[in-house]
């Protein structure tokens, strides 16, 4: 029994009594900040701090067999979150790469590594290109430790059609410019490269009995369900583990109509910055609050939002 006494001139409930000093210890132990595992990111090969985190994960995991799946791979050494496995720690991994220049790189670059498999494949998600089928007569172990998932593009319907193999630990690319609260999956389209939401990530994690552990600028880690407790995290919300906010752009609106952008004000891959002067919708004349308009502006207004009605309709046509 551990008793606090209060100092003079305190009330005496001013004291704390604990009469179950290993419950206390247990309290504290659940009160582990949510994103220690940031603590640990850092990069050998990888781009964001993906390497450390990832071997720490894996260090916390049981019954380890040493095997990863990544892809798209590159080259299997530009910014890659299976090369460190492999030369360090000796795993055995496939490494997946479809364009045909890179796999050239990939192979050259782990001829002399018999654990290393290169596989000149498009990952997709269908039955004959889904990763289940690619793997299936490459000696894979299902339950293999590690998968890293970045194609820019169709990562989550790819993910989502993974039914064979369950990786302990996964490592996915979501759209960072796109605000934690928003759900959003890209089209079913391998001609589409926009990427998924983080939270669309994370429903589609549960879905599958994942848990996430980590989020970084661009990557998210899940661990299977069975293996979340040892993480000791008690608040594995997106909002609580997103803590790298500097690529979304906000849009918001005035009471008076006018357009505002926030945060990032760019598009990252094309290195080109957004102007809001490019997003208004009213016209100067009638940026204001309706309930500061004359009878002009009200009649304007009216006549505008049918302008606007028939374009969008004309436009509809037009694709059809």
């Amino acid at each position: 029994m551990v008793r606090f006494y209060p100092k003079r001139g305190e009330s005496r409930y001013g004291a704390i009594l604990v009469t179950n000093f290993s419950y206390f210890q247990k309290v504290i132990r659940i009160m582990k900040e949510p994103c220690w595992l940031l603590d640990f990111a850092t990069n050998t090969f990888s781009q964001t701090g993906e390497d450390g985190i990832i071997a720490k994960a894996l260090e916390l995991l049981p019954d380890r067999n040493r095997w990863g799946v990544e892809f798209g791979a590159w080259d299997g050494q530009f910014l890659s979150n299976v090369r460190r496995l492999v030369e360090q720690d000796n795993y055995s991994a496939v490494m997946i790469e479809a364009d045909p220049v890179k796999f050239k790189d990939l192979v050259a670059n782990y001829a002399a590594n018999p654990r290393v498999k290169p596989l000149n494949r498009f990952v997709g998600f269908t039955d004959a290109d889904s990763l289940d089928t690619l793997l299936s007569p490459l000696g894979v172990p299902k339950d293999l430790d590690f998968l890293s998932i970045d194609i820019d593009g169709n990562d989550f319907q790819v993910w989502q059609a993974v039914k064979t193999y369950r990786p302990k630990l996964v490592c996915i690319e979501f759209n960072p410019t796109i605000p934690t609260e928003v759900d959003y999956v890209q089209p079913s389209d391998p001609r589409v490269c926009q990427g998924s939401s983080l939270k669309a990530m994370c429903r589609l994690a549960k879905e599958k009995g994942y848990e996430l552990i980590s989020v970084i600028t661009f990557n998210a880690f899940f661990v299977d369900t069975r293996y979340f407790p040892l993480f000791e995290i008690a608040d594995n919300r997106p909002e609580t583990l997103r803590r790298d906010l500097s690529h979304i752009t906000w849009f918001f609106s005035g009471y008076d109509g006018s357009v505002h952008l926030a945060g990032s004000l760019m598009l990252p891959w094309h290195r080109l910055y957004l102007d809001s002067r490019r997003f208004q919708v009213l016209p100067p004349g009638l940026r204001d609050y309706p309930g500061n308009y004359r009878r002009i502006q009200r009649r304007i207004l009216r006549l505008f939002r049918k302008f606007l009605l028939w374009r969008a309709g004309k436009k509809t046509e037009d694709r059809q």
